[in-house]
């Protein structure tokens, strides 16, 4: 039977809801979406880091000509229509998890604030984990139907791209993001024009304008300085993640504090609660007690009342980790500001100190919100446990265990972390309705039963996903052109062995993480590297803070052992790690190398990426690892303790690492049965899919969060 084409007004509406359906970052944890837009402009996806927005641009150039002819192809609108209801259904479905259980967090909303947030290689905002952790806070509050509101810069700048030098130095670009090709809309006035709001430092008015991503049913704003009302070194204030001096960083936390609860106000938007993603924007502490002060209360009652509307989540676990600010600095940034609080500027400066009465103490962005909050977490037990420690002094009548610090485990948005095979996989043994399922705790123990997916599936699987991130590893190296002699190409077609055990260690180059940990033992791993019946290999990826020399010492150290060692061609980095070659490392590796010097990860949620497609986690038991390690779903590198000794940790971690590789994790790998399956790595695999996705995922973890901290 011949199809009629499509009514005009019909594709008219098809092309308008692809718009917005490009505008919601939803579609980044739809692989059926992603398909769609990739369909429409491969190159296009291709190049610009498969960006929905950018693709319709690309194929709307002549008044949506091309879009309007290509809806006309039955079974790729069939494909739109499908997603679109899909879409359709998600947003507007009024049985939500919040519903039922948080129905007052649906008309007032959490108000998350973060420095960072993560969600997609298209959108580069954030630096590493504590982003990412964000990105998947909102995508699963979006899941759940919670109420929520996000806040953060815009950075136009982004965070930086890194590329090799020829002396396999780390060096830093910035190409400027136009927010026309990202899934964002301005946030305008009744009269069309940019809603435009200030915030007054250095004794006058900085400017910035708003921008709105959709990330399902949750709402981030983005404020940017970047407007003509201000001079050109404040327009700057925004441009970079991180950016600039510690003058940029009291200014940009400064706009994202107290510019965000003045966007939300000029909303009018109530939130229910404040949260904290870290001590960056401690400052909304301030702006809640001015606006109680401008009602009539004194500062310290401003004070119980701001504490008692905001809760506050900590990262990191050592203290020289926490923004600190000079007197001299605060007053020159707020001091005109400060004058409505009407308190001299010394009451001020106590609520971020440990000992007010110290004048030589810096103002501490934690201790602000510690003591502007009237909950506080860390991110897993161990982090509790450093937490409480760590900052006891602020409470010196209590014990230790008293100190009012809990912990909420990190998880991670299971769906935003597959590949597409993945989700296939998933969905085989589900049905449409997989990530639902997924969401079910039950339904991951039947990873057990070899009734419902065989040994060999899961193998299958497994070298599916392997042999794909070598294929892409390769393309990567072949763009890059410096891992291998550039007179001969064809290398890189041999680079890296499909049938090796491949080791993945992707993430920030802190120091502390150490990278460079596993070549210690350099002559035992050249040996490892070198056996043909047991072989294994090495990919490597991450980005070192620009003002890391240390850091970018050990991606020059690592870079140059692929070069020039024994380890050439076993060994590899991938330049400019984002998160589309996280998704890779973590779906394509068989092991997930974490090895920090412990207790100084304070969750650690790579490792939670990789379980979810079957690469087993290979740690120290730090961060989460130490509570989800039960033995059988992975590898520990040592026990649950640590020297105090630096130097003596490292040789222990060293000689533990090196002895569980050698006699658990190339063993159950390479032990094969008559038919080549590692029953003993299945084992493995299965226990890993029954044990950890079910609980490390931010559907948990945002439940938690709305039980114990936002509904009080």
């Amino acid at each position: 039977m011949k199809r009629m084409p499509l009514d005009p007004s019909e594709v008219k509406n098809i092309v308008s809801d692809l718009n917005k359906l490009a505008r919601n970052l939803w579609w980044t944890w739809n692989h059926d979406a992603q398909e769609i837009f990739e369909q429409l402009s491969p190159r296009t996806w291709q190049n610009q880091y498969h960006n929905a927005v950018a693709v319709l641009r690309e194929v709307s150039s002549w008044n949506d000509y091309e879009l309007s002819i290509r809806l006309q192809n039955p079974a790729f609108v069939e494909k739109v229509k499908k997603v679109l209801d899909r879409f359709n259904n998600y947003m507007s479905t009024p049985n939500t998890w919040a519903a039922t259980n948080a129905p007052e967090l649906i008309k007032n909303p959490v108000a998350y604030f973060s420095a960072e947030f993560g969600f997609h290689e298209s959108l580069p905002i954030a630096a590493g984990g504590l982003g990412m952790l964000a990105g998947d806070h909102t995508k699963s509050a979006s899941d759940l139907g919670l109420g929520f509101v996000g806040i953060t810069l815009f950075y136009r700048d982004g965070y930086f791209q890194q590329t090799i030098n020829h002396e396999n130095w780390q060096q830093e670009y910035y190409p400027e993001l136009n927010p026309q090709n990202l899934a964002m809309e301005p946030v305008l006035k009744s009269n069309g024009d940019p809603l435009i709001c200030d915030v007054t430092m250095m004794g006058h008015p900085v400017f910035f304008r708003v921008w709105k991503t959709m990330v399902g049913r949750s709402t981030l704003f983005l404020l940017d300085c970047n407007v003509e009302q201000n001079s050109p070194n404040l327009r700057n204030i925004t441009a970079r993640v991180y950016g600039g001096d510690t003058t940029t960083r009291i200014m940009q936390e400064t706009i994202l504090g107290i510019g965000g609860i003045r966007l939300l106000r000029t909303l009018g938007i109530t939130p229910s609660v404040f949260h904290m993603n870290e001590g960056h924007s401690a400052f909304l502490v301030l702006e809640l007690i001015r606006e109680q002060v401008a009602s009539g209360k004194s500062f310290e009652e401003g004070l119980k009342a701001a504490a008692s509307q905001a809760v506050f989540t900590t990262h990191t676990p050592v203290p020289a980790g926490h923004d600190r600010f000079n007197e001299a600095l605060m007053q020159y940034t707020l001091s005109t500001y400060a004058s409505e609080l009407k308190v001299p500027f010394s009451k001020i400066m106590e609520l971020g100190k440990i000992n007010p009465n110290d004048p030589n103490e810096l103002f501490c962005m934690t201790v602000l919100a510690l003591k502007g909050s009237r909950a506080a977490n860390g991110v897993s037990e161990l982090h509790g446990i450093v937490s409480r420690k760590m900052w006891n002094c602020l409470y010196p009548d209590k014990k230790e265990e008293e100190v009012p610090i809990g912990y909420i485990t990190n998880g991670v948005h299971l769906s935003g972390w597959m590949k597409g095979d993945v989700a296939d996989f998933y969905k085989s043994k589900f049905g449409s309705d997989w990530q639902e399922a997924l969401n079910q705790p039950e339904n991951w123990e039947k990873f057990l039963d070899e009734d419902f997916v065989s040994d060999e599936e899961i193998w299958a699987l497994r070298y599916q996903l392997r042999r794909e991130l070598i294929e892409f590893a390769r393309r990567r190296l072949l763009a890059q052109g410096k891992s291998v002699a550039r007179d001969n190409f064809v290398e890189f077609d041999h680079l890296l062995n499909p049938n090796a055990l491949t080791i993945g260690f992707a993430r920030r180059f802190a120091t502390y993480k150490r990278a460079i940990l596993i070549f210690e033992r350099f002559d035992e791993i050249v040996k490892l590297v070198k056996d043909t019946k047991r072989p294994i290999q090495f990919i490597f990826a991450g980005k070192a803070h620009p003002r890391d020399d240390e850091g970018k010492r050990y991606i020059q150290n690592i870079i140059h052992r692929s070069k020039f060692s024994e380890l050439n061609g076993h060994l590899v980095f991938l330049e400019n790690y984002d998160v589309h070659i996280a998704r890779q490392m973590v779906s394509g590796c068989d092991v997930w190398l974490n090895n920090p010097r412990r207790p100084l990860e304070a969750s650690g949620t790579s490792g939670q990426k990789a379980c979810i497609s079957g690469c087993l986690n290979f740690s120290i038991m730090d961060g989460w690892w130490r509570e989800g390690y039960d033995g059988t779903n992975g590898f520990a590198i040592g026990d649950d303790s640590n020297p105090e000794d630096i130097g003596e940790q490292d040789r222990q971690d060293s000689l533990n690492l090196f002895r569980t590789l050698t006699e658990q994790v190339i063993p159950e790998f390479f032990d094969r049965n008559a038919q080549g399956i590692p029953k003993l790595w299945i084992k493995r695999i299965r226990r890993n899919l029954a044990t950890l996705p079910n609980k490390y995922n931010t559907n948990r973890m945002v439940k938690e969060y709305t039980q114990k901290y936002y509904l009080v």
